[in-house]
């Protein structure tokens, strides 16, 4: 049999014993480096250096509420409303247009020889009935007059049950009065007898209105018309708010699909 030398053993042992230390210190230094890594890692973007937070990326932009302050709503579409004497009735307009067309309740004007109007800034004018929708109760207004500057409202669209409102008027004569509520329902209607019969389709609100409210505006928490305000509910009989309103949609008011009557018959403006 063959023998290996015990020389030529002993070498390769300490051959193979360098080899296992070489890479012993090679994977030392390697978790040297990953450690070193970690460290520096957390301390740029973490709790290191100067104990600062690292810079981080920029952060969602918040995003801009359109919803106003009470004050802020009566600021913005006060000027657009107008106080209407049309003959023994007294009501509410709103400047809908840049002409100064003044959209209103029909039951203020109706049947009136004489229309005058009261715009904000004090300017008085006579008007004329442009266009009428006795169904809906809406009617243009036309001022032969109007103030230096005109400031319309700005119209706006559909309501939810819920949602806050605010109306402007001139309630028992009591002008530019403000009162605020929420939608109490939709699609409603009234019992109003009467060769022009009763009204559908109206906002339900409780906002505080009275004779002189009707043909203001209803307006949404943005100060955007949604409504034009015709009756009150009057159980009592003695034109006293119990605290249910109605109002026509604007889109109704202006002829569009809702409320009784087939669309395009209404005011145009």
């Amino acid at each position: 049999m063959e023998r290996v030398p015990q020389e030529d053993g002993a070498a390769g042992a300490r051959e193979a014993g360098r080899a296992r230390a070489g890479r012993a210190r090679r994977v030392a230094a390697g978790g040297g480096v990953l450690v070193v890594v970690a460290v520096l890692a957390y301390w740029l973007g973490g709790g290191g250096g100067d104990g600062g937070r690292a810079a981080g990326g920029p952060g969602a932009t918040p995003t801009p509420t359109a919803t106003l302050t009470v004050p802020d709503v009566f600021r913005r579409v006060g000027p657009s409303v107008v106080v209407i004497q049309a003959g023994e009735s007294l009501g509410t307009g709103v400047i809908a247009a840049e002409d100064g067309t003044v959209l209103t309740a029909h039951h203020v004007v109706k049947a009136a020889k004489d229309i005058n109007l009261t715009f904000a800034d004090g300017t008085r004018a006579k008007a004329v009935v442009a266009a009428a929708n006795p169904k809906r109760d809406v009617a243009v207004l036309k001022p032969v007059k109007l103030p230096e500057i005109v400031v319309p409202a700005t119209l706006g669209g559909a309501v939810a049950v819920g949602a806050p409102v605010v109306a402007i008027g001139n309630p028992l004569g009591l002008t530019y009065s403000v009162s605020t509520g929420v939608v109490s329902g939709l699609d409603r209607t009234t019992g109003r007898t009467g060769k022009d019969g009763g009204l559908k389709g109206l906002i339900q609100f409780d906002a505080s209105v009275n004779p002189g409210s009707s043909g203001g505006p209803l307006l949404d928490a943005r100060g955007l018309v949604v409504g034009i305000v015709v009756s009150i509910a009057d159980p009592g009989g003695d034109d006293a708010f119990a605290g249910i309103a109605f109002a026509v949609p604007i889109g109704a008011a202006l002829g569009g699909d809702e409320g009784d009557g087939p669309p395009g018959d209404g005011p145009q403006i």
